[in-house]
């Protein structure tokens, strides 16, 4: 039994395979420079409704302060906690729909950070 045993030709590693170029997302950027943002906060239960309004208000001041503004704000009200942050139970969650400069963002994050009544709070760009 003989064998035909012929050398099998490569194909060119030049036309093999050609990298295409990937496209990166742009991201949403308004006038001004300014993006689209969600931000989630939920206060202490404990606070009065006098106090959640300040708070409230101070946040809204601040964005419109930086060259932001607020769309809408929504307070969804006092709501169980799915775990305990800070041995509280429930909380009262607000909603905002903000257009802000980015850097201004990133500074109402550490705000946000250093007032005790804030037991959480996740800003998300819209969009990306």
């Amino acid at each position: 039994m003989a064998s035909d045993s012929q050398p099998v030709q490569e194909a060119p590693k030049e036309a093999a395979t050609q990298e295409i170029p990937k496209e990166t997302p742009k991201p949403v950027v308004a006038e001004g420079g300014r993006r689209d943002y969600e931000l989630v906060i939920i206060i202490a239960p404990e606070a009065t409704e006098e106090r959640l309004e300040a708070r409230l208000n101070s946040i809204s001041q601040y964005v419109t302060g930086h060259g932001g503004t607020v769309a809408s704000m929504d307070k969804w009200g006092k709501r169980r906690l799915a775990y305990p942050i800070k041995k509280f139970v429930e909380g009262n969650y607000v909603i905002f729909k903000l257009m802000l400069p980015p850097a201004a963002s990133r500074e109402l994050e550490n705000n946000l950070r250093i007032y005790e009544d804030v037991l959480r709070y996740l800003m998300v760009k819209v969009g990306e």
